[in-house]
């Protein structure tokens, strides 16, 4: 498959992975998640070759939508974290333990 096409459709998995995410959709969040995987092991294929204007273009708003994905997913578990630590009167639940 071209690469430009590759990139498209991680744009369209990262799409739905975005709406996914706002909809606490953990099953197609799995899928999205599938979906990424396979999509980079055939990325892996045409590593380090050069890329023309359209698939620079492409690779730049995967990038960018995958860090907007990444802050969502952060935010979310942030969010998470705090309403359980509130449940129990710790702030600190999923935090490591302390090392003496």
């Amino acid at each position: 498959m071209h690469l430009a096409e590759n990139l498209r459709q991680m744009l369209a998995i990262l799409e739905s992975e975005r709406a996914a995410l706002a909809g606490l959709d953990l099953e197609r969040i799995i899928t999205c998640a599938d979906g990424k995987q396979r999509i980079c092991s055939e990325l892996e294929s045409v590593a380090g070759q050069p890329l023309d204007e359209e698939c620079e273009g492409l690779l730049n708003a995967v990038r960018r939508m995958n860090e907007v994905n990444r802050k969502m997913r952060n935010m979310i578990a942030d969010n998470v974290q705090s309403r359980l630590g509130s449940l129990t009167g710790n702030s600190f639940l999923y935090a490591a333990p302390a090392v003496a």
